[in-house]
Order: structure tokens, then sequence, then C-alpha cells
């Protein structure tokens, strides 16, 4: 057989074996045999250089180890799921889907059900069929590029099956750890005297964020997929359904997990959701915390659309989180970055889902004395969702006879400032603006990855910062200086539980200031996120920042602008206006700001908007005052949409938006014959673009 013949066919062979293996986990050859064609394979590419491609399966490792990952955007946000804990909520969304729908008591719906896998998200991007892209979800919006690491998952393809490939498909799914493969792991770490992962998902997660692909193959992650986002080459027939997308999905050679169900009624529903939250723990080797439930017809899904954060159109069902017993030793209070004071549980650990726990969440003080939760109770554990710990409640026949009400402290443990419990709120607060607890938790929410991404920036480095006045609020840490950190002290944990404490160095201080300096350029959405305003999440971070720009516009804007934008209400519109009316958080800013910390959005992403956009190309002046809108929205919108705004008219200017009290931009615009446009056309003009 002449060498690309055989070379063609080994790596059809190899990718058939690779399917057994490890999608079907129904190998039909020896590993040692596979070694054989995989030698094969490579000797054969070693010989005939120009036969060589990048989708070849000995390519699937190659290369040292990165650098760090870069940042993509998803050609489409990849949202969360709502959850449903009960049959009645589940009956709730179901009523909520017929309602969307138009459709009556008694008229059916179709649904999907798949085991929700308890893995990482990712999105994957084939053109022409092979693999080119592996992201991982990140906020939704934006995500890290760790194709080096997915091409290393045997489970995933390098090239799709089939002739005619799409021109361009994007895929999402997820990556896990099976049980085998997590014991392994764990068991090797122990011997090497390295911590142990705390449950498969966590390990699943820190392996897809390694910086070594070789190190990720060793490791054995699987993946399946389950979502279709597009699919190029026009004349492909379109999809009509997700369980017809899922079958074409498994023709591409794309791992789909197999034991899905269509579902004709409720009822069918609720015995797939039963029947899986026994069977889940025997019959499949990979953590499944509940069941994905999705409307079958694609056309519902358009017609019932999509929140901020969820699809109308799919739940996941969560299944009874697993119990346990055990000694709660002490009731204490911790202290968040807003100054809400939470009660939360000491107890003797306790094997629970995986994981060892040894404090749980306890609410707020009326859950605790609703439940009459108190030191020294046997109480009754469990994972909400298998994740958190909380106290489902005490047992009554184990109290000891001395035991009394617990109370929520008068005082903040950390500063002795008087709680306060505003009215109609069931959470306790300390309002001491200067308590080193909200600035512990504040700081370490600046600094955490889904705000300002400063690593090294932790719990203990931040505690001893505080703790020896060196930060006294974010704008400090831009301040800090090499050897001051390096005097500091870090601690780890060894396999067996022990601490482990030595001074932080020189080496490791340097590796902080390099984050540090590095987060002086994030985008605006992440410090405004990391500033802690209350209701202000990743979404309505970047909400605002498309909206307005700039740090500096969003302070400026008044609540009715704010609450004049997409998704933003008037409690969070409220809470922004009011944490940038205080002078202290004007004062932070700008020293934020003097500390060189980027205010406005980056000029690349400005040019890629002009470039991209309807808009572009063409010129825009505003002048006077906007009823609807700040000109710092306008002038944003304008950009988002790919257009130019300038300071001044000219013979180029497209036209000029005029608001009242227009001045001598507007009488210019008329001597040069440019066109104007007042505020109903600018929003017309933005509607249509």
């Amino acid at each position: 057989m002449p060498p690309a013949e055989r070379i063609a066919e080994l790596r059809r062979l190899i990718r058939y074996h690779e399917e057994r293996y490890y999608v079907l986990d129904d190998p039909e050859i020896a590993d040692a045999e596979f070694d054989a064609l995989m030698r094969e394979l490579a000797q054969l590419e070693a010989a005939h250089p120009d036969l060589a491609t990048a989708d070849s399966p000995t390519r699937r490792v190659g290369g040292r180890a990165a650098a760090g990952f870069s940042t993509v955007e998803h050609a489409e946000p990849m949202l969360s799921l709502d959850n449903a804990y009960t049959e009645e909520e589940l009956r709730a969304f179901h009523d909520r889907v017929r309602r969307g729908l138009g459709l009556g008591p008694d008229d059916p719906v179709t649904y999907v059900a798949e085991l929700k896998i308890d893995g990482v998200s990712i999105a994957l991007t084939y053109e022409d069929g092979a693999l080119v892209r592996g992201a991982t979800r990140g906020d939704g919006v934006r995500g890290e590029d760790v194709t080096a690491n997915i091409r290393t998952v045997r489970a995933i393809p390098l090239r799709l099956r089939g002739d005619a490939p799409p021109e361009r498909l994007e895929v999402r799914g997820e990556v896990f750890l099976p049980r085998k493969a997590f014991e392994r792991l764990n068991a090797q770490r122990e011997e090497e005297g390295e911590p142990l992962f705390a449950n498969p998902r966590n390990a699943a997660a820190g392996t897809l964020r390694n910086l070594d692909p070789a190190l990720v193959a060793t490791r054995g992650l699987r993946a399946y997929v389950y979502q279709l986002v597009g699919a190029g080459r026009p004349e492909a027939p379109p999809f009509d359904s997700h369980g017809g997308t899922l079958d074409r999905l498994q023709q591409w050679g794309l791992p789909v997990e197999p034991h899905r169900q269509r579902c004709v009624s409720l009822d069918e529903l609720v015995a797939f959701c039963r029947a899986w939250g026994d069977r889940r723990r025997t019959e499949v080797d990979f953590d499944t915390d509940g069941v994905v439930i999705k409307a079958d017809r694609l056309a519902d899904r358009r017609l019932l659309g999509a929140t901020s954060k969820f699809p109308r159109w799919a739940i996941a069902f969560k299944f009874p989180a697993e119990q346990k017993t055990t000694r709660l030793e002490r009731i204490e209070v911790n202290v968040g970055r807003t100054g809400a004071v939470t009660p939360f549980a000491i107890l003797e650990p306790v094997f629970l889902a995986g994981s060892t726990i040894s404090m749980a969440t306890l609410h707020n003080a009326d859950d605790v004395a609703r439940k009459d939760i108190r030191d020294g109770d046997w109480v009754v554990v469990e994972k909400a969702g298998d994740v958190i710990p909380r106290v489902v409640g005490p047992i009554l026949s184990k109290r000891p006879p001395d035991s009394m009400p617990w109370r929520m402290p008068a005082a903040c443990p950390r500063c002795g400032a008087a709680l306060h419990r505003p009215e109609g709120e069931v959470v306790w607060r300390c309002e001491n603006t200067s308590c080193p607890a909200k600035l512990q938790r504040g700081l370490e929410h600046f600094a955490s990855r889904g705000a300002m991404n400063i690593e090294g920036l932790g719990e203990s480095l931040v505690a001893q910062l505080i703790a020896r006045g060196l930060v006294r609020d974010y704008a400090d840490v831009y301040a800090l200086a090499a050897d001051t950190i390096a005097g500091l002290t870090s601690t780890s944990e060894r396999a067996d539980g022990r601490a482990i404490e030595r001074r932080f160095g020189a080496k490791n201080a340097a590796k902080v200031l390099a984050q540090i300096d590095r987060s002086r350029t994030n985008e605006p959405w992440r410090l405004l996120y990391g500033l802690g305003i209350r209701h202000v999440g990743e979404r309505a971070a970047q909400v605002l920042e498309e909206a307005f720009g700039s740090i500096d516009a969003i302070q400026a804007a008044s609540v009715e602008a704010l609450q004049g934008t997409r998704e933003i209400g008037p409690v969070l519109a409220e809470s922004v206006r009011s944490w940038f009316d205080e002078p202290r958080n004007q004062a932070l800013v700008a020293r934020l700001r003097d500390a060189g910390v980027r205010m406005d959005v980056p000029p690349e992403r400005r040019a890629a908007r002009r470039a991209d956009g309807p808009l572009a190309g063409k010129t825009y002046v505003v002048t006077g005052t906007l009823a609807s809108m700040t000109r710092e929205q306008a002038t944003a919108a304008i950009e988002r949409l790919g257009g130019k705004v300038a300071g001044a008219v000219s013979r180029k200017t497209t036209a000029v938006i005029v608001g009242s009290d227009a001045g001598s931009k507007a009488d210019k615009a008329r001597e040069l014959g440019v066109p104007m446009l007042d505020e109903a056309g600018l929003v017309a003009l933005l509607e249509r673009a």
C-alpha cells in the first residue's frame, strides 16, 4: 500500500478505536495493538514529513508548556441553566413552557432529558472539519483559549467524520474526569506528597487550565458535547430538533452522552429523573448531579427565548443531596465584603458527596432560630446541589440537656461595632466602613479571577497586608513594593492535612507584583465588578461597560440613564448611583486612576467595533442635551456599532445629532448642508443598526 494510503487508513483506524475506548467504553482491541498502530503511524509520518498534518492522532500532544492562556470571545454567550430541586419546581417549569408557547394544559410538549455532567464547560470550533479552537466558558462571554489541552482529550476528534463537513462548526460540551481516573490521580498525588483534589470536577478544572499539555494528556480527561451553536455550508439542511442535532453530532464523530431520552410528557420526565437519582452512582463512571431538560423542537426554543442568564426552554433538575449526620461544635459568624454578618457552623469533619467538610452555611440568624440549631447539636448536613454544605436541621433526640438557644452577637466580631439589621431585611450588617473584615473580603473579591484576576493575592496574603496596615483600600495594592511582600509568609497544606508556613520570598513577591501590574490594563467591567458595588455582578458590569464605554461615564450617569440601559433595573441603577455618590468611593476611583488602572474600553476593542459594525465608516457629531441618554451614552452606542463620534462638524460628517439647547455645531451643520437627526432619529438609527 502506498504511504499516503496507509497513513490515511491508520488515522481512520486509530480514530475508530479511540471512539470505541474513550466514548463508548467498548474497546475492540488490546492496548498493545492500539499502541502498535500509533507507532506505525508515527514512523510513516517521520519518514514522509510532507504527509504529516496538524489533525493527525500523533499530534495530540506537542510543543512546550504554554506561558499562559489568551482570552477569546464566544460566538454566542454561554448561558447558565436555571435549577429545579423538586418535582413541583419541575412542574412549574413545564407550565411556564406551555404558557410561553401558547399551549393549553393538555397540549403536549416534547423534551430531551440528558444526564448533567459535573465537569467543565467548553466551546469547540471546527473549520472545514478540523479542530481549530477549544475554549473554557469563562464568564460566559469570554473564555480562555485551551486548544493545546483540548487536543489531548482523546474523546474529542481532531477531524470530523464524513466527506463534506461544515465550513465552520461550533459546539458546546463538558470536559470531565472519570471516577477511576480521579482515584488514580489522587493516589499518585498522595504518593508524591501533593495536595489531593476534592472531587473530579475540581481535578478536571485544574487539569484543563494546566499550562503543560503533556501533563494534561496523562490525566485521562473525557468529554461529551450537547449543543450545536452554528454550522456553516448553507446547502446543509437545517435541524429542527435537539434530538436530531445530537444524532448528527454523533455522525460527525463527536462524543454525545448516550443515556438521553426523548420525553413527551411531564410524567416521563419525572420518571427519568427518579430513575437516574438512584442509578447514577453505579451505572456511569462520571459524576452527575442532575438531569438537563430541554425543549426538543428548535422552533419552540426560538419562541421561548432567554433571559440575560438562562434560556427559558431548558432547566437543570438537581438530584436530592446526599445527607450525613455529624456534631456541630459551635456557631460562628462571618463578615462579608458588604458588611453582611452571617452565621456558619463549625462541624466535626465528615465525608460527604466526594469531600470532607468541616464547615457549613447557616444562611441567616432567622434560619438558625426557625430550625432551632444550637452549639453542640448533632445535625443532618447535605451539599446543596452537591456543592455547598448546609445544615438541614438538628437531631433533637441527641440534644444535650444543658443546650441553650443560639443568639446573634450584638457587635461585629472583627471591629466591635454594633450590628444593625435594616428594616425589611433578614441580614445583620456591620456598617463600620473601616472594618478590617469588610476590607479583607472586599480585597479578596477585588483580586478574584472574575474581577481583577490578580493571581497570588489570596486570602492569607490579603489578611497579612491588612493586619500590618499595608493596605487600607484597593488602590494601596498598586503601591506595594517587592521587599514588603517578600517578608510576609504563605501557608500550604500537606496531603496529611498539616499546614506548612514559609516566607513568601523574592521570587513569589515578583510574581505577585507582575500580576498586580498586569491588572492595570484589565477591561473596565472587571474593575467595576471588583469594586464590590451591591447587586453588580459580572454580567451587569459588562452591560454597563458596553453601554457607557468608561468608568467615568458610568460615574456621571443619572439613575434614569442607568435604568435606561438594557438588563439594568431600578434597584441596580440606584445602587450604582448611590455608590458613586459617596465621596470616599469617588476618591478611591481617582486613586485607582492615578495608579494607572484602565478606566475606559481598550483602543483595540473600540477599533474592532469601528471596523466590523453596521455604522463602520460613518462619522457623527453629538451636540446639545439628550433626554433619554447622556452624550457619553450616545457616543458609546454609536462607537459600539462601528461609528465614529467627532468633536467638530465638517463636510465629511455623516450626520449631526441635535439635542435641546444645541449651539454652534447645529449652525455649522446647516451651513455645510450636513444632515441633522433629533433624538428620536438617533434612537431609530441605533435600533435599525
